[in-house]
């Protein structure tokens, strides 16, 4: 029968708790309630609406499960990552060539500015909430960063406040994942059953895309959602519009 050292009990139960608060964080800083804006963004899902790419519950799962397999889902959890794994070793050379390199790396200037603005908006949250996070060199380095990507902003600042790299990506493309199905309510391809529907089906989906990217090497980074950057253009001149992208 295995014996308790004193205080295994007790660091147990500490663990628990930090991954808890850890988990309610996220809960908080990728909530639809968070004032990043993205309620105004659909990733150019108003184009394919509008261009009858999707209308149903099917395409919008098959659309969403591409952008997660392919497009932003791999790229921005791949960004996402690194900016995690550079802040937890403090590597701040190495956080903000992440930042560089992800202000560069979207398809259309509409898609550009989804990241860009959402970057901006969530650091300037922490600052408020969170003055000591926003306050810590780390996230200094990258606060004047020109078009700061948004999954840089998330995996930089959860990682100074401890929270481990598999949760953040698994939270922050579920939320991407919510949001897009949010947009797709208000453009009225599907009814809410659909939209929690779709929102079940496509778990298992972003499970497994955690797992890859955490295991692929950062120099396989990139996307490959050529329809989506394609809708996000045309929603550039898009007449009547309800989204910024």
């Amino acid at each position: 029968m295995p014996r308790w050292r004193r205080g295994t009990i007790m660091d147990t139960i500490e663990r628990a708790m930090s991954a808890s608060d850890g988990a309610a964080r996220l809960l908080t800083w990728l909530s639809p309630a968070f004032p990043v804006g993205a309620f105004s963004y659909s990733h150019g899902l108003e184009y394919a609406v509008e261009a009858g790419l999707v209308s149903d519950r099917a395409t919008l799962i098959a659309w969403i499960e591409g952008i997660v397999l392919y497009g932003a889902g791999r790229l921005d959890g791949m960004l996402l990552l690194a900016a995690h794994r550079a802040a937890a070793d403090s590597d701040s050379s190495g956080l903000k060539e992440t930042a560089d390199l992800a202000s560069a790396m979207r398809g259309s200037a509409e898609l550009a500015l989804e990241s860009t603005a959402q970057g901006a908006a969530f650091l300037k949250a922490i600052g408020t909430g969170w003055p000591h996070l926003a306050a810590a060199p780390l996230l200094r380095v990258i606060t004047h960063t020109t078009g700061l990507s948004y999954p840089v902003a998330v995996g930089a600042a959860a990682a100074v406040a401890g929270i481990a790299e598999t949760p953040v990506l698994q939270a922050y493309l579920t939320a991407f994942c919510g949001n897009l199905v949010s947009a797709a309510l208000r453009l009225a391809p599907i009814g809410q059953s659909d939209g929690i529907a779709a929102l079940a089906l496509l778990e298992p989906t972003i499970s497994r895309q955690v797992e890859r990217l955490r295991a692929a090497p950062f120099e396989t980074i990139g996307a490959a959602s050529l329809m989506v950057d394609w809708c996000s253009m045309k929603h550039e001149t898009q007449v009547t519009r309800l989204f910024r992208s």
